[in-house]
């Protein structure tokens, strides 16, 4: 582990990880859960959002309305996400008041109630969320690509569920994924600031202490494996006719899981094809062109799987131009690779985003639950680093012709039909 970090591990399993940061007057706490969308069967999609939606609404010790009031009455703010493979309950607040966060988060993490009209509440907001996130068609571009790729495997499903999955979702349902999922193994209470470790152990324990979660011995969950390989589809196209004035297009393939030892090539080669200003395609189909308000690159990693994809946003009228230069670099890169400038200002680029993003008590707490969670271990600032620089040409190369020489898939949201996109 990297200096500063500590980790206590629970007989329950639970695992504590902190990381002192003198100087700072605030704390960030988060609770973190290695349950995502993935582990959803297709009846059950959406549950993991729909109970992080449900455990902020009440518990034997508090009311949905004392949650929220006891952390904001001392200026802190809590939220919750969820993603395909973890979903992450977190509150901010001052030093000084990092016992009562702990006492609030964990108490809703481990023993909330359901209330069965709470469910029906949330349904309802859940339902306008999707409903909403389908008048977003520069969001719903990017969950049209990952199935198009994925399928009806649960990495292609999207993390909200669909209104046929959240509809007829029952309370008993959603109890009985929250119980049966929601382990001490598989839980990650990360804390970062001006903090004490064995004071934090001491107060988590306390906060567990006689709920559902203050278990019987267990091994932590090692970070997820993948059973096997991921299936994908074969290169296609979507197109989801909308009336929007603004053309959205994705077009990629499949990338590379987590764990994979290509994933510092893969980060510079990203940031030079379509990470920043100075990027490739930001080049020839903005600055040059004036073509797209916004391009970019991007690539996604699971831990069996992955997708790597070129995202554009631009007038209908120049979607056609556009594929075409995004096409034509990706061919240019996955022929003849990076220049040695390149690949230096990428390493530059991936090293600062490193460290730059550990310039708050927030970040750094999310990366210490990501290392433990995912990874089971936390790699030093300086030993990722070190991994950067030695990235080499050859390796950068030899992933772009991998990922970028490969057929692809295609997703567009905008006023078209499928005939108008023929060849994919």
């Amino acid at each position: 582990m990297q200096e500063g970090a500590k980790r206590t591990t629970l007989p329950s399993g639970l695992r504590i990880v902190t990381e002192a940061i003198p100087g700072t007057r605030s704390a960030s706490l988060g609770v973190w859960v290695g349950i995502g969308s993935r582990d959803e069967t297709p009846n059950m999609s959406g549950a993991s959002h729909f109970l992080e939606h449900l455990l902020f609404k009440g518990t034997h010790k508090r009311t949905a309305l004392q949650i929220s009031a006891e952390i904001e009455a001392v200026g802190g703010e809590t939220n919750a996400f969820t993603t395909k493979e973890y979903t992450c309950y977190y509150a901010r607040v001052l030093d000084a008041d990092l016992p009562l966060a702990v006492d609030v988060l964990v108490d809703a993490v481990a023993d909330s109630i359901l209330e069965p009209s709470d469910v029906e509440t949330e349904r309802a907001v859940i339902l306008e969320e999707i409903a909403m996130h389908e008048d977003e068609p520069g969001d719903e571009v990017h969950d049209i690509f990952t199935e198009a790729i994925f399928g009806d495997h649960p990495l292609g499903r999207l993390i909200s569920g669909t209104e046929e999955s959240i509809t007829p979702m029952t309370r008993n349902q959603i109890n009985g994924f929250y119980r049966r999922r929601y382990t001490p193994s598989q839980i990650v209470v990360a804390a970062a600031g001006n903090l004490d470790h064995n004071t934090v152990v001491r107060l988590v324990r306390k906060a567990l202490a006689g709920t559902p979660l203050d278990g019987s011995a267990a091994a932590p969950a090692d970070p997820r494996a993948g059973s096997k390989r991921v299936r994908h589809q074969k290169p296609h196209t979507v197109v989801r006719n909308r009336d929007t004035e603004q053309a959205h297009v994705v077009l990629g393939g499949v990338g590379i899981g987590r764990r994979d030892e290509r994933r510092f090539a893969l980060g510079v080669l990203n940031n030079v094809l379509g990470g920043g200003m100075s990027s490739r395609l930001f080049q020839e189909i903005r600055e040059k062109r004036g073509l797209a308000y916004s391009v970019y690159s991007y690539a996604s990693q699971y831990a069996d799987a992955g997708l790597f994809g070129v995202y554009a946003g631009c007038a209908p009228g120049k979607v056609e131009e556009v594929l075409d230069l995004a096409r034509t670099e990706l061919a240019r890169v996955a022929a003849d690779g990076l220049t040695a400038e390149e690949i230096a200002r990428g390493k530059g680029m991936v090293k600062g985003s490193y460290v730059l993003g550990l310039e708050d008590s927030g970040s750094r707490m999310s990366r210490l639950a990501k290392s433990e969670l995912l990874y089971g271990d936390l790699m030093s600032v300086d030993e990722l680093l070190g991994r950067v620089d030695a990235v080499t040409k050859e390796e950068v190369d030899a992933i772009a012709a991998d990922l970028l020489a490969q057929p692809m898939s295609l997703a567009v949201v905008g006023p078209f039909d499928e005939a108008q996109f023929p060849h994919g």
